[in-house]
């Protein structure tokens, strides 16, 4: 068997094996997973060398990481637990185009062009029919504005026989895309949004880390620390159109959602895959 055969049955072993789970602490891993190559240099710059065993914290590469992809990964806008919204001052074949940043730090990723039309879809957490000043988002009788759109008011709510509801009737506010209501009446917040008839499904998964402890074999039962939440996977997210054409291995961050990569064996434009690299912050040193 020549060398470049032995390699190829060595990579194949490895993926029957699992060590190209995104979870796992593997080179395999880490590159289905998201993490540059340039992110796990700045790790071991940071570590540095040395002769004696040691513990590094987990944070210090997932920081690499972070900082990153924060520079470099262009934004989109992904919604992972849609809830559609009417918009019905709109007519049915209403399509016009927005506008938006790829990063808005870094004008040389340049702008895509969204589709906005009567029907969006935003996250089901964005919405509810009552809250207090403390929400700042899309609450019946209040204001929101779409990123990079325009602002809308939600006047009522669909709900279906178990009473949950299942879409939300809005009105956009005119001439507000980059611009305030002429009224004077501001937005309480901004949330991301997808058009329903031009976005597409797609999978997501949201990957985290493997062990709920730092050192999961210092109780003796490693097993016992598995984090039961290491992997969750959403059918049916939509992203937007852009989205679509991503390649293999290409990185995004999902506005308010995170950092997320095109997987590199699963993903195609007809079945998006995306995994969770990491989210925009450290949630475990919060206790979250």
């Amino acid at each position: 068997m020549t060398s470049k055969r032995k390699l190829k049955q060595l990579v194949d072993d490895a993926v029957v094996a699992g060590w190209d789970d995104p979870r796992m602490p593997t080179i395999a891993g880490m590159r289905r997973r998201g993490y540059s190559p340039a992110a796990i240099r700045t790790f071991c710059d940071m570590i540095g060398v040395t002769r004696s065993d040691g513990t590094v914290d987990v944070a210090m590469l997932e920081h690499a990481v972070r900082d990153d992809l924060n520079n470099n990964a262009p934004r989109a806008m992904a919604v992972l637990n849609p809830l559609t919204v009417t918009l019905t001052n709109l007519s049915e074949d209403h399509r016009e185009i927005v506008i938006s940043p790829n990063h808005p730090q870094n004008e040389a990723l340049g702008e895509r062009e969204l589709a906005f039309t009567r029907q969006v879809v935003i996250d089901a957490d964005d919405f509810r029919e009552e809250a207090n000043k403390k929400f700042k988002r899309l609450v019946l009788g209040k204001r929101v504005r779409l990123r990079n759109a325009y602002v809308i008011e939600a006047y009522d709510v669909v709900k279906d026989a178990q009473g949950q509801i299942v879409e939300v009737l809005a009105k956009v506010i005119e001439n507000t895309v980059g611009n305030d209501p002429e009224d004077g009446i501001k937005p309480k917040g901004v949330i991301q949004w997808v058009s329903k008839s031009e976005g597409g499904r797609a999978t997501i998964r949201l990957y985290d880390r493997l062990f709920t402890q730092a050192e999961p074999e210092a109780g003796g039962d490693f097993m016992a620390v598995v984090n039961p939440n290491s992997l969750v996977v959403i059918e049916n997210a939509y992203v937007e159109p852009s989205l679509l054409a991503a390649t293999p291995e290409q990185a995004f961050q999902f506005e308010r959602e995170g950092y997320f990569v095109a997987d590199r064996f699963d993903h195609s434009a007809e079945a998006p895959v995306f995994n969770r690299t990491i989210g925009l912050r450290d949630t475990w040193q919060e206790g979250a």
